[in-house]
């Protein structure tokens, strides 16, 4: 007999310390003791889905305990409590108390993890497990002495646990409160006044414990304190700490440990009993010890998953109240007695044929043993075409492995069976059983005409008469406003044709799928589905559309070369798009038309204008290009455009000027005549200072008499521009003056000579400079783009065609260096639907072409 051969899926988990990379966990708190269907966060909007994704993709909540503390509503996108959450039975001391879950989405599968943290509330006051603290004194004890007393329990933390003990006023003892190593607040009654047995041979005092809650919460014990006589030796332990190893399924009432304490004192004072020091309830519950043996034996079950460990403080005292305290550590050994879980979060009970790796089931499993009793594998029959695939942490997924056809086999009953490691070995088994669904897969052309029959789906019905006339109808998914599968196809209902009963744009819809049931007229009507997945097939019905530069009616956008530009210098770059797709958006670049074929070529593939060669001062300074834009479709479509290049010298002058250069212009023309007027006026009053170079002045000399005489003096004033001549004149002025004369006037003319030179420099530097704009004007400005262009438009070709156009201002560079253009500022339009991610990421080439150091 030919053995069976399983496949096994050998997964192991260690529950403990597993993790997989995601996004950071959603953190929300909540206190204690809320109400049921409180609002806790609005999950949805935290991890950035929308609230439709959750009902599509059947989002759920999935706690790490498997509890359901929470809901999620699908509507809303809100997380509700489910139950009353009581921290300190979820958590206990521990703090903070998280809860952790998972959303888990599908369609496709997607975890998000999440905390939430329960609030402690000051819903417990201390309390003290005793009653009644006994102590015993010696009447000989010194002052200062301290007396441990049993601690209060306050099941809260942080702030609301136990803060503080007060004692009733009395005149012998006061409170001191002792912090130990692991946070707990210890009283210990502290002696201030020495005590007389024949005075007062006991004292009953109060013990109050406080919490930090606001108001406070308290709990109060008796504190009878006996006066001995003197003791003087207290007990001794022989060790410390005590430590034991102890199988959890070790029956009740078992012996642990003895523990022993010596005393040196005879008597009374040397009898020891033996008790718990500080023990919380568990250790109560859970061990006892014989407060004269020492022995301490097992009260209850024990449990490794749910407490690892215990620590117990023991306390000894002898019959003089002096007392000795040491530590017993109990650690529990697992033994393999929790078979593993298995928790179902989803099951598609049909899948259709002809699909691979479809998600039939997911499911989570786990084992809280440790060790080699809490590893897991999981596994199915090997014959089946299904495996098992691990996905986040504990989770695990059923996915078919192949198509399946449903002629073959319609049905097929899976069995996951999960085992530990341990011994013995546990398993725990499950049963699922997956139907195959019919599926049909058509294909259609868009722009169809309406009402085309797309295909047909047939049934067989094996009975006869009324029982085999099958009628068909329409399964559509639920009511998708994007998407009004109800408006697009049709049937026949007696004989499955379907059709088409509007356009379809490739564009807008690329597929979509529904469900047909075919239904008998017997009694009663029996049925079975198959799915139909529609195909649109994309038409060439889109032409190239320019983006740059753009071809809006506008003054023509002029490119400048330089002539010193070498062979294969960027001139510029054609962007287009094409909303088609595959090869109906393969776009192809071509030079039509030029001014001087030869000079400049456009390359295929990328639309970039380079020179073919060296200029030459032959060739014309202006070009007109015309760039035919032709897509890969069948029949071809195209778009062409005209570039305007403009051959200059150099870049020393801005020959782009902005916009307002007319108005700039106009406003120059009269400040170009004020300066003349200026440099006229200025030019005229120094000819007037020439003129009066040379000064004669007649002086009167009269005196003071009665009556006054008076002479005369004429005086010659020559003005010189220093004193390197000498300028005193000869005893014979008349011979001098007339020597001055044609002296004067012939430097009167040299000076006039030059202020008319000087005229007329300043004359022809404001018609140079006018001359100059006026050709700056006449090379022609360029038009910038605007407004946004049309949101279909999109890069599907990869060949260097762009989804946005480019505004830039232009400023041009003085020198000869390599970077001819530095684009400043680009002017990015908003377009509808186009990412900026596609321009930077999806054409490189736009971006290498356009960006210049």
């Amino acid at each position: 007999m030919r053995k069976t051969k399983y496949r096994l899926v050998l997964i192991l988990f260690v529950l403990l310390g597993l993790s997989q990379a995601g996004p950071e966990s959603v953190l929300y708190s909540v206190a204690e003791e809320t109400e049921v269907g409180s609002f806790v966060g609005n999950l949805a909007r935290d991890l950035g889905l929308g609230v439709e994704e959750l009902s599509s993709r059947e989002a759920r909540v999935v706690s790490d305990d498997n509890e359901k503390h929470l809901q999620l509503d699908l509507l809303t996108g809100d997380l509700l409590l489910n139950e009353k959450l009581d921290r300190e039975e979820l958590c206990g001391s521990t703090e903070p108390c998280v809860l952790h879950f998972q959303m888990v989405l599908e369609n496709p599968l997607q975890f998000f993890r999440a905390e939430l943290h329960v609030k402690d509330i000051n819903d417990h006051s201390p309390m003290f497990l005793d009653k009644q603290i006994l102590i015993k004194i010696s009447e000989s004890t010194s002052i200062g002495t301290t007396f441990l007393l049993e601690s209060a329990q306050d099941l809260d933390v942080g702030t609301n646990s136990l803060q503080n003990y007060t004692i009733s006023p009395n005149s012998h003892f006061y409170i001191k409160i002792r912090d130990s190593s692991d946070g707990k607040l210890y009283p210990e009654l502290v002696l201030d006044r020495a005590l007389d047995h024949e005075e007062e041979p006991e004292l009953t005092l109060t013990l109050t414990a406080l919490d930090g809650g606001s108001p406070p919460r308290s709990g109060t014990t008796l504190v009878l304190i006996k006066v001995l006589d003197i003791n003087d030796n207290a007990p001794q332990f022989a060790q410390k700490l005590y430590e034991v190893h102890v199988l959890e399924d070790t029956p009740i009432g078992s012996w642990i440990i003895t523990i022993f304490a010596n005393d040196l004192d005879a008597g009374n004072y040397g009898k020891i009993s033996y008790t718990f020091l500080h023990a919380s309830e568990d250790i109560r519950k859970t061990f006892e010890i014989n407060p004269i043996s020492g022995e301490v034996h097992l009260r209850s079950c024990l449990d490794f998953e749910v407490i690892q460990f215990y620590t117990i403080s023991i306390q000894a005292t002898d019959g003089g109240g002096l007392s000795e305290e040491c530590t017993l550590l109990v650690k529990v050994i697992d033994i393999n007695d929790n078979p593993p879980e298995v928790t179902i979060s989803s099951f598609t009970k049909s899948i259709p044929e002809n699909a691979s790796e479809i998600l039939v089931a997911l499911f989570s499993v786990r084992d809280q043993d440790a060790g080699d009793n809490g590893r897991i594998v999981c596994s199915i029959q090997d014959e089946l075409p299904f495996f098992l695939k691990p996905t986040f942490k504990n989770f695990f997924t059923l996915v078919s492995e192949k198509a399946l056809d449903r002629e073959t086999k319609s049905e097929y009953n899976i069995t996951i069976t999960v085992t530990d490691l341990g011994t013995p070995r546990l398993k725990t088994q499950l049963n699922l059983t997956v139907t195959v669904q019919s599926s049909y897969t058509l294909r259609v052309r868009e722009n169809n005409s309406p009402a085309l029959h797309i295909g047909s789906v047939s049934a067989t019905d094996r009975d006869a008469g009324a029982n085999a006339q099958v009628t068909y109808s329409l399964l559509l998914p639920p009511h998708d406003p994007h998407l009004p599968l109800a408006s697009l196809v049709s049937i026949n209902a007696d004989n499955g044709q379907l059709f088409a009963l509007r356009a379809l744009d490739y564009e807008a819809l690329q597929a979509f799928e529904f469900g047909v049931r075919a239904a008998d007229r017997g009694s009663p009507a029996l049925s079975s589905q198959a799915l139909v997945r529609v195909l649109v097939v994309d038409d060439n019905d889109n032409a190239p559309f320019v983006l740059y530069p753009l071809q809006n009616g506008s003054a023509p956008c002029t490119e400048l070369v330089p002539r010193a530009a070498e062979a294969g210098y960027l001139v510029t770059k054609v962007v287009a798009v094409d909303g088609d797709s595959g090869q109906n958006a393969w776009l192809s670049y071509q030079l039509l038309k030029a001014t001087e074929p030869g000079l400049f070529g456009v390359w295929a593939h990328n639309g970039e204008v380079r020179t073919a060669r060296l200029l030459s001062e032959r060739d014309a300074v202006k070009h007109r290009l015309l760039v035919l834009v032709k897509d890969n479709g069948e029949p071809p479509l195209s778009a062409s455009v005209t570039l305007h290049v403009l051959l200059v010298d150099g870049f020393s002058q801005p020959y782009l000027p902005l916009p307002d250069v007319a108005a700039a212009e106009a406003r120059a023309d009269p400040l170009t005549v004020y300066l003349v007027i200026a440099l006229a006026s200025v030019s005229s009053l120094f000819l007037v200072s020439v003129l009066v170079f040379v000064h004669r002045l007649l002086v009167l000399v009269k005196d003071n008499g009665e009556p006054p005489l008076s002479a005369s003096v004429t005086l010659h004033v020559l003005l010189v521009d220093g004193f390197s001549q000498p300028y005193l004149p000869l005893p014979d002025v008349a011979a001098a003056e007339a020597r001055a004369d044609p002296l004067t006037v012939y430097l009167v003319i040299a000076l006039a000579s030059v202020s008319s030179l000087f005229l007329v420099s300043v004359l022809v530097f404001v018609a140079v400079r006018l001359c100059r704009r006026s050709r700056a004007a006449s090379g022609g400005g360029c038009a910038v783009p605007e407004g946004p262009f049309a949101g279909h438009l999109v890069d599907v070709s990869g060949t260097g065609t762009l989804s946005h156009s480019y505004q830039y201002e232009v400023c041009l560079r003085g020198g000869s260096g390599t970077g001819e253009f530095k684009f400043l500022k680009p002017i990015l339009p908003s377009f509808l639907g186009l990412g900026e991610e596609r321009i930077s990421e999806g054409n490189p080439n736009f971006r290498d072409n356009f960006e210049f150091n």
